[in-house]
């Protein structure tokens, strides 16, 4: 059986230094054995690659694309909090998809970040999850993904 590190290298993914706030806020909280993480938007390399509102900038492909990217960041977050994705299992995302009203498909948005929880923690990474339709997001960025973890 392969380890988290190991899915995520087979992925070709190196997790990066968790993302430094960009407001007064701290990157996780800790409490009751769970890990609380800020709000990850989809940064790679300290940008966002793309911006902008699903149904008007971005289709549900491309938007599905920056909730995976921004679940690599709850990741990086994660290992910071635990000190070994071995030892955290997925208990509730929520993604946030900075969509027009007429956008609907803020579940399919979503699956980027849950698909790839599940490739990397599996079963360990299957959790409950809120898919929620935003007017607006910091930096106007297109999703923005939380997460509460069990720390064991």
């Amino acid at each position: 059986m392969s380890t988290p590190d190991e899915r995520l290298a087979a992925l070709g993914i190196d997790l990066p230094e968790p993302p430094a706030p960009a407001a007064a806020y701290q990157p996780f909280a800790l409490g009751g054995g769970l890990i609380y993480t800020a709000g990850q938007l989809p940064l790679v390399g300290g940008r966002l690659p793309v911006r902008g509102r699903l149904g008007a900038d971005l289709d549900t492909a491309a938007g599905a694309e920056q909730a995976r990217a921004a679940a690599v960041n709850v990741l990086a977050v994660a290992r910071k909090a635990a000190g070994d994705l071995a030892s955290v299992r997925v208990v509730k995302l929520t993604v946030f998809v900075n969509s027009t009203p007429e956008f609907g498909e803020q579940h399919l948005v979503a699956n980027g970040a849950s698909e790839l929880l599940g490739e990397v923690l599996g079963e360990d990474g299957v959790h409950a999850r809120s898919a929620v339709g935003v007017a607006a997001l910091p930096m106007n960025a297109p999703v923005e993904v939380e997460a509460i973890l069990e720390a064991r």
